[in-house]
């Protein structure tokens, strides 16, 4: 599957446009490392336990979307992009999302 965050694949016509493939999750870090996070935040610095769990979102979220695309029968995803929001505190959302699209050698 190729996957790119272009409107076009390089040596590859786009010879039909499938849809829009998507793949989100929704994840919230555990009470202890949240504890652990706010503690980090009164004395600055980076949140390593958020950046770890937005990192494995964006990683399930993406292949989220790889599936669904397979599903319409895909060959590629066009113009990818990721959509991150907060849901609650200690809770946000990833959202990845593009146009699958069958392709062939030009």
């Amino acid at each position: 599957m190729i996957v790119t965050n272009t409107d076009l694949v390089p040596r590859k016509e786009i010879v039909e446009i499938l849809g829009i493939a998507k793949g989100n999750t929704i994840r919230a870090k555990h009470l202890g490392k949240d504890i652990m996070s706010s503690l980090k935040h009164l004395v600055g610095g980076e949140l390593k336990e958020y950046t770890v769990m937005i990192d494995e979102a964006r990683d399930v979220a993406y292949d989220k979307m790889v599936a669904e695309a397979k599903v319409l029968g895909a060959d590629a995803v066009v113009s990818v992009r990721f959509s991150t929001s907060a849901i609650a505190q200690g809770a946000a959302e990833v959202l990845c999302y593009g146009t699958a699209v069958k392709v062939a050698d030009k």
